[in-house]
């Protein structure tokens, strides 16, 4: 008697903690400082602003979406990086795009170039990044 009630305890304290788990729910909406833009259309070419030079990289086909990236240069400085596409098919894709896209922008102002660190847990988007960013930066002559 006493097995049967610590397997019905044990079972019944898994299924609340299954049950009780809950994922995130913030997007990849939350990136500060650069822009992230969702889009269904690949977006290409460069463009001259007051605030320097946009070149976009080329759309990049991942196992789980394409990734495309536009930089802005100034002389020879990376400016700002915008995410014109990222995987966005399901909710596991916007919970680790959320986290991976500030943190591969971010590390693109720091290096200034394309040599950066994929970010954990996000390889496959990382890759996609890195060959959209060095796409850019090679049409940017950097």
């Amino acid at each position: 008697m006493r097995r049967i009630v610590l397997w019905f305890m044990t079972t019944v304290t898994a299924l609340v903690l299954l049950f009780g788990y809950s994922t995130s729910t913030s997007g990849p909406g939350a990136v500060g400082g650069s822009t992230v833009i969702a889009s269904g259309d690949p977006v290409t070419g460069g463009t001259a602003s007051a605030s320097g030079t946009t070149v976009t990289g080329s759309v990049v086909q991942t196992r789980w979406g394409p990734v495309q990236v536009a930089v802005t240069v100034e002389g020879s400085v990376i400016t700002d990086v915008s995410v014109l596409q990222y995987p966005t098919g399901n909710g596991k894709d916007q919970e680790i795009n959320s986290y991976a896209l500030p943190v591969l922008v971010s590390e693109t102002l720091d290096a200034q170039n394309a040599g950066i660190d994929m970010v954990s847990g996000a390889t496959v988007t990382s890759d996609g990044y890195v060959q959209s960013l060095q796409s850019a930066l090679d049409q940017a002559g950097l």
